[in-house]
């Protein structure tokens, strides 16, 4: 949505002011068009939680596409703490994400490294769970999410990478499936903070966007 302050536009996603170029270049509703288009269907399904839903919202086909990936990252990185310096996230739906956002950012000279979370520790070697960069102990690093129903997934992500010693306190999402609020509770429990680009809700009845540019105010 965007917001005029003192006559100028100023874009927000989940509260948090962002970069109107962002907005302008990559558009949050042409994301959310993909999303509609290529990611949900309504029916009867079982979730990787256990539950069942009418719901089904599966972002893979989306951000394992060149404009769905690109498009995902630059608005990840929005939700991004300018002092983080790495971003992770559990296989499987985390790794293109992870990839996407480090590529965004170094094309704005953050080098932001990309981490990978294995749900099982690497069965010969050094028994990993983590690959890619070993960053400094207290490291701040973000996990990524493609779609958060209760936050478990993120949570033994931030888990593993708290036990490598980095400092994680914030999970950044393309979706929130919003099941009764339980992933805000679950993350405030365990010291995490959750930013989403979409609810639910907007996916199942995508809203009409009609953004005004400004280009003094963006």
């Amino acid at each position: 949505m965007d917001r005029l302050l003192d006559g100028k536009v100023t874009c927000y996603i989940d509260d948090k002011r962002v970069s109107c170029k962002t907005w302008d270049d990559y558009r949050r509703e042409d994301l959310l068009e993909l999303l509609v288009k290529g990611a949900y269907q309504k029916g009867e399904y079982l979730l990787s939680s256990g539950r069942k839903s009418e719901h089904y919202i599966n972002c893979k086909p989306v951000t394992l596409s060149g404009e769905g990936l690109t498009i995902a990252s630059a608005l990840l990185l929005e939700l991004i703490d300018t002092d983080t310096v790495g971003v992770g996230g559990l296989t499987l739906g985390a790794d293109p994400l992870v990839s996407g956002v480090s590529m965004a950012a170094w094309n704005t000279d953050w080098d932001l490294s990309a981490l990978i979370v294995r749900k099982e520790a690497k069965g010969h070697g050094t028994g990993a769970w983590i690959e890619g960069p070993v960053l400094p102990e207290g490291s701040k690093v973000t996990i990524l999410e493609d779609v958060i129903t209760t936050g478990g997934s993120a949570i033994k992500a931030a888990t593993r990478l708290r036990d490598a010693g980095y400092h994680v306190d914030r999970v950044v999402t393309i979706v929130d499936r919003q099941e009764k609020g339980e992933a805000d509770e679950f993350m405030e429990s365990v010291g995490l903070e959750l930013h989403s680009i979409f609810k639910l809700d907007e996916v199942v009845n995508p809203p009409v966007f009609e953004l005004t540019h400004d280009s003094e105010g963006c």
